[in-house]
């Protein structure tokens, strides 16, 4: 039995377990815990998949069970970390944030279906999304007399974050990788990947030297990752506008 191939395997249910304690602890009233918990299955994504390169150990089932364990942590774990951050009685609007999990499921399976995202990705990561939605959800939870308890706390922020994010997922979008050695990157995307870590400095030094719960690093950062690469798309598209009002004026 050659126990090598199973090791990455065992690392992505490591993921899913995470996942599964993240909204138990959630539901029982401890978002914060369950953010922890979704950190720790991020932290064993990473290692599956490099396990993976590493132990020359790659196969369909482990691709599946990835996608599985992703679905989880990174799919229903924040869909009710944000249902439980609400403060709506409005039905719809209460239980509007769990389409975040569809939405997520719908990343997944296109992901594994897609040849082109390989060092890059089109639309949002579910682990991106997810995190900016754990840290949401944890910093309101133990922060309840800031601003954003107070957003939270109405009918309209987390329905319209939620949609943002389910959009997003689903979009064509370019994306970086945050996972290093999973492709060659393009030139753009190192460059968007060292604004990333110039982004999240700022905001390790911010945290600090105002006092602020450390989640707020990780809510900074991923929203960061999302502005980042819509700026490189919209710049792109601008260039792309004048390239071709100078072609036509050449004419």
């Amino acid at each position: 039995m050659n126990i090598r191939k199973h090791i990455p395997d065992s690392i992505t249910s490591m993921n899913l377990l995470c996942g599964v304690l993240g909204v138990i602890l959630t539901l029982g009233g401890r978002p914060d815990l369950g953010f922890l918990m979704m950190i720790l299955g991020a932290v064993f994504d990473f290692f599956d998949g490099f396990a993976a390169r590493m132990l020359k150990a790659s196969s369909g089932i482990g691709k599946e069970l990835d996608s599985l364990a992703d679905m989880v942590s990174f799919g229903v774990l924040p869909s009710v970390l944000l249902y439980v951050s609400g403060g709506t009685n409005i039905l719809f609007l209460k239980y509007f944030p769990i389409i975040l999990a569809a939405f997520s499921a719908l990343r997944l399976a296109k992901f594994n279906l897609d040849e082109r995202q390989h060092s890059s990705f089109l639309g949002l990561p579910t682990p991106a999304a997810a995190m900016v939605c754990g840290a949401l959800a944890c910093y309101v939870f133990l922060v309840p007399d800031s601003f954003l308890a107070a957003w939270c706390g109405g009918p309209v922020f987390l329905p319209v974050l939620a949609l943002a994010l389910s959009l997003l997922l689903v979009s064509e979008i370019p994306m970086f990788s945050m996972k290093f050695g999973a492709g060659k990157a393009s030139r753009i995307d190192n460059i968007k990947r060292i604004i990333f870590l110039a982004v999240t400095l700022v905001a390790i030094v911010l945290t600090v030297v105002f006092r602020q719960h450390w989640s707020l690093i990780f809510l900074s950062a991923f929203l960061g990752y999302i502005i980042i690469n819509l700026a490189f798309v919209f710049c792109h598209s601008e260039q792309n506008e004048c390239h071709s009002e100078r072609s036509e004026e050449s004419r």
